[in-house]
């Protein structure tokens, strides 16, 4: 699912040439960059993030507003930001998914004799090779 949300992008004010990025449709939702290209890609990851935790929460995301209807205050511009949620989520969702593995028939065996769940012991193992505890 693809997303688009108009920001308001307001230049520091120290003239350091960071922008400030606001969501106004996604409340709460601002970040910023040291550069325009730095902000473009902290906004696209904080709505992201920000979409992403109200659909794991079972949430209604809100209808992003027409972007010729909001007025951004003087010295700052509006810009739309496109959200590709599918790959947001496939890189930092923590909704569990179903994934098929394939192990030898003795080992499923022993497993089960063990009463092992097959989906901890694989996310155990997983993050034990990435030394996450």
């Amino acid at each position: 699912m693809k997303l688009i949300y108009p920001a308001i992008l307001t230049p520091f004010s120290d003239g350091a040439g960071g922008y400030v990025v606001e969501f106004p449709d996604l409340q709460g939702c601002v970040t910023e960059g040291s550069t325009l290209s730095e902000a473009l890609e902290m906004g696209v990851d904080a709505a992201s993030g920000w979409v992403l935790d109200e659909l794991e929460d079972g949430n209604k995301i809100p209808a992003a507003t027409d972007i010729s209807f909001i007025q951004p205050p003087a010295g700052s511009f509006v810009n739309l930001f496109v959200l590709d949620m599918d790959s947001y989520s496939e890189k930092y969702g923590v909704q569990s998914i179903r994934t098929n593995v394939t192990i030898p028939a003795w080992l499923k065996t022993f497993g089960e004799k063990q009463n092992l769940n097959f989906s901890k012991v694989l996310q155990d193992a997983l993050l034990e090779k990435e030394g996450i505890k």
